[in-house]
């Protein structure tokens, strides 16, 4: 089922009776959400992100702007009537009630032509624990569950309706390292099982990336960017967006383009042919450093912290925005510990340039291809 947000906005009325200023929840918001896919609403808390989410459930009303599932407009429609299945952060199951009560529940509150006789939904309950793996615990009560298990109930809850629009609203969130990983894999996996429409809200933007179609990145009830989850990391279109996706985080430095070369502090770091001088912030995914005796960016050794394959280079630099500078190189790179200063070259596919007031993405000459494929992304804008 496509989902269509056209300019929806949701505006909360001021809790302070002084200033008496509107809360912008949401602010035009234009999307569409294609048939059948995992789409990501990622960002910091107080984005707007869970707001948009129960919009399309219809749990909020947008103050401006239509929803449409399909060709139906669902504004005006109940949650009950528009068909979708939503999974709540703490679950929301009934303790007092079975496994199979509990995935059997909205089935029981159907009406009319969709009045399900008892043995069909017992099928659809069985069918829908069977997807999510826990057709052997239908007799157990919440209590006597893992935060895991109790999460693919409250999914196979959402999915025994044979809902046209999966909401998973930071379904993770109570659980372990662990366990979110796991039950991570499983919402992809029973997604693409059903290819149910989903959208998935999270603030963590590894989760995000790892399982979504696309992303849309947030910020203060704003679309900020949208596209496919590498697309985007690797093409962010303002610091925000830079700093919010990847692990570790981008390295961000203040630096200065004068006479078609990138300074950072004193360094000469790379060549910016046709960007205008100016102040500048300089971001650095942790990738982009290669350690090279005759390269231009030097910076002060801390520590190395070997992971097996790689090795994480923990540095400083006068001109950094982060407490250090972490550089992600390769293992077989021989790095003297005892050593004052490293020296890198940069990769220039890894380094972005924003403009120092707008915190806007500056492009250089050798990347116009990804420009476009940023305006495609965030629909031409």
């Amino acid at each position: 089922m496509k989902v269509v947000l056209q300019n929806i906005t949701k505006i909360f009325p001021s809790r302070n009776k002084k200033s008496n200023e509107e809360v912008v929840a949401v602010n035009d918001f234009t999307f569409e959400i294609p048939d059948g896919k995992l789409i990501g609403l990622l960002g910091p808390s107080g984005c707007g992100k869970s707001t948009t989410l129960y919009m399309i459930s219809g749990l909020l009303a947008p103050t401006s702007g239509q929803i449409f599932f399909g060709e139906d407009d669902v504004t005006q429609l109940t949650p009950e009537n528009r068909g979708v299945g939503l999974v709540f952060q703490n679950y929301a199951l009934y303790p007092h009630m079975t496994v199979k009560q509990n995935i059997l529940f909205p089935l029981q509150n159907f009406k009319g032509e969709a009045k399900l006789s008892k043995e069909e939904m017992l099928e659809r309950a069985f069918q829908a624990a069977k997807l999510v793996q826990i057709d052997e615990l239908l007799e157990r009560k919440p209590n006597e569950l893992s935060g895991g298990q109790q999460q693919r109930v409250a999914i196979a809850r959402a999915l025994v309706k044979m809902p046209r629009v999966l909401l998973l609203d930071e379904p993770l969130s109570n659980l372990d390292a662990r366990l979110r990983l796991q039950t991570r894999e499983e919402i992809r996996r029973i997604q693409r099982e059903t290819k149910i429409t989903t959208v998935f809200v999270t603030h963590d933007q590894e989760e995000a990336m790892s399982i979504s179609d696309m992303i849309v990145v947030m910020k203060l009830g704003v679309v900020q960017q949208i596209g496919q989850p590498q697309e985007v990391y690797d093409n962010p279109c303002n610091l925000f967006v830079a700093k919010f996706l990847g692990t570790p985080p981008i390295n961000v430095f203040t630096g200065t383009v004068k006479g078609g070369k990138l300074y950072i502090g004193e360094d000469a770091v790379m060549d910016v042919n046709g960007v205008e001088d100016q102040e500048v912030y300089v971001g650095i995914r942790p990738e982009g450093f290669i350690v090279d005796a005759k390269g231009g960016f030097k910076c002060k050794l801390s520590n190395l912290e070997v992971m097996g394959r790689d090795v994480s280079v923990v540095s400083y630099n006068d001109a950094s925005l982060n407490p250090v500078v972490r550089s992600i190189v390769d293992a077989d790179n021989k790095i003297d510990r005892d050593s004052e200063f490293i020296t890198f070259a940069l990769k220039p596919h890894k380094v972005f340039l924003f403009n120092k007031e707008t915190e806007a993405r500056i492009y250089l000459e050798n990347k116009s291809e990804n420009k476009k494929e940023t305006k495609k992304a965030k629909g031409g804008k």
